[in-house]
């Protein structure tokens, strides 16, 4: 079975951080040549882009309200992408989760219709 796995998400205060996880499992399922976007969905809300980073780390692209807050890598090493958190709001909770682009060697997009494998979702929890 290939799948994305999340990890890393839970209850922080304003202020903090968080680091999320993003590895690929399956034999034969491999991230390496394809872009990966995390996204967000908080209650009542539409599931929206938060980060996007391209098949070779070269290029990354960041949603507005994250922009310089947050910071998207990958080892394709190890097969893993990463969403570092810091200065977490309240406004930064939400269940988030990664997703593998559907297009090889491409720089990204921010649109979940351009990604075909999704991640079952880590909670972020931020209190004020």
């Amino acid at each position: 079975q290939v799948q994305l796995v999340e990890s890393g998400g839970g209850l922080v205060q304003a202020g903090g951080s968080l680091r999320l996880s993003c590895a690929a499992s399956g034999r034969t399922f491999n991230i390496s040549p394809y872009a990966m976007g995390w996204f967000r969905q908080a209650p009542g809300k539409e599931r929206s882009v938060v980060a996007t980073i391209s098949w070779s780390g070269s290029t990354t692209y960041y949603a507005y309200s994250v922009k310089g807050q947050f910071t998207i890598s990958r080892n394709n090493a190890k097969n893993t992408v990463y969403l570092q958190m810091n200065s977490l709001k309240p406004e930064d909770t939400a269940v988030y989760y990664c997703a593998r682009s559907k297009l090889r060697y491409g720089s990204g997009s921010t649109s979940a219709n351009d990604y075909d494998y999704w991640g079952q979702g880590t909670q972020v929890t931020v209190s004020s």
